[in-house]
């Protein structure tokens, strides 16, 4: 477990509009606080993403997901049986995310990794993350932190050490429409989703 003095220091690359780095249980991803849109914005440029692809928000726990976004019958049926975990939930945001977020369409992905040590980190800044995969745009995501290192060097401000076990991104289901859609399936398979909202266990 990394030190209070390890978390003071990464919370300050953020703090003052940096970027940090991290593993997850699928792949490496990069953080900015939510609602920091100089942080945004120089996302944006390392990555060398197109403005009109938005990023994930990541919460340190799943009881935050409801302060964020609206969350139906059916999301909370995944949020009980699948989060924290490698699933990327699409869901309507509430007032409180900005629109550059969700590039004024109302609708934000939310994610609760499964990987203790940033669900406390997130908790300890007290204040969700955006979070794309650790790569330029249209590469492989990086799956440790020497990839990272590697990628992006000085442009990161922390990097978390560590590797990714999954190696796989997460899957993504949209929840925002009248049927519940799999946009891409990763490790939590269409069949388990599917079971779980006919009933199944």
């Amino acid at each position: 477990m990394r030190s209070i003095n390890d978390f003071d220091y990464a919370k300050s690359v953020l703090d003052n509009s940096g970027v940090i780095a991290f593993p997850t249980e699928t792949v490496m991803g990069l953080g900015v606080y939510f609602d920091d849109y100089v942080a945004y914005q120089y996302l944006n440029k390392i990555k060398n993403r197109p403005e009109d692809k938005p990023y994930t928000l990541m919460l340190g726990s799943k009881n935050d997901i409801d302060n964020y976004a609206f969350v139906s019958k059916e999301a909370q049926m995944i949020i009980d049986a699948f989060i924290p975990g490698s699933i990327t939930l699409l869901l309507k945001s509430k007032e409180n995310i900005p629109g550059y977020v969700t590039h004024n369409t109302g609708v934000i992905g939310v994610r609760v990794p499964d990987m203790r040590e940033i669900l406390d980190f997130i908790n300890y800044c007290d204040k969700p993350l955006l979070v794309p995969s650790a790569n330029k745009s249209g590469d492989k995501p990086a799956l440790n932190s020497d990839e990272v290192k590697k990628i992006f060097g000085n442009e990161v401000g922390y990097v978390f050490e560590g590797s990714c076990p999954g190696g796989r991104p997460s899957t993504i289901v949209d929840l925002t429409g009248e049927e519940v859609k799999i946009l891409r399936e990763g490790p939590i398979s269409l069949e388990d989703i599917s079971r779980l909202l006919k009933g199944g266990k």
